[in-house]
């Protein structure tokens, strides 16, 4: 059985002519692909919450007894002591700030 000759002069004539031709697509495809625009971020704008601050008094588990203006901060202290005489159970005065809905 005789062999094929094998021209590999030829051979590569015909891949480097199929390298040019995926290097031509690939630079015609790059062309018509659009470049991708980024979008802006929207940032969420944060809600103004208004506080306003009342005197609360608490007992020993942390529950509110009772809520006082801001200016009334004797009357406060009056409250938490008698409860604290009459229920035998400590009562105190602390700062409360609770959202102002308007």
């Amino acid at each position: 059985m005789a062999r094929k000759i094998v021209n590999r002069k030829e051979l590569r004539q015909e891949n480097e002519a199929a390298e040019r031709i995926q290097a031509e697509k690939k630079k015609t495809a790059k062309k018509t692909v659009k470049p991708k625009v980024k979008r802006k971020s929207r940032a969420k704008v944060a809600k103004e919450v208004r506080l306003k601050a009342f005197w609360g008094v608490f007992n020993q588990s942390l529950r509110r007894v009772a809520l006082f203006e801001h200016s009334q901060r004797k009357q406060a202290d009056k409250k938490a002591e008698e409860l604290s005489t009459s229920q035998k159970t400590p009562h105190f005065v602390q700062l409360v700030k609770e959202v102002i809905e308007e």
